[in-house]
């Protein structure tokens, strides 16, 4: 009998997301999706010290110039998927 190798860490990754996913999702009935309380759960859970990150003067608050790292990142971030299912659409 072949024995199963040990997952890899893209597979542990995947898992790990799926698990955080399913931590939050269904608390508001649907376990499927993330409510928005359940997604500011989820951020101020998991996510806390990313946004402290964010927080560069660390007050405690998200100024505009804090804010605009945070949506510029994000932009970005789309931008760059567009870019590549563009390229795979080819």
């Amino acid at each position: 009998m072949a024995k199963m190798s040990s997952p890899t860490e893209t597979e542990r990754c995947i898992e790990s997301l799926i698990a955080v996913f399913q931590k939050y999702a269904g608390k508001d009935g649907n376990n499927s999706k993330l409510s928005k309380t359940e997604f500011l759960t989820f951020m101020n859970t998991e996510l806390a010290a990313f946004t402290k990150k964010l927080d560069l003067n660390c007050d405690g608050q998200l100024d505009f110039q804090e804010f605009l790292n945070l949506i510029g990142g994000m932009a970005i971030a789309c931008h760059d998927s567009f870019i590549m299912s563009a390229r795979f659409q080819k």
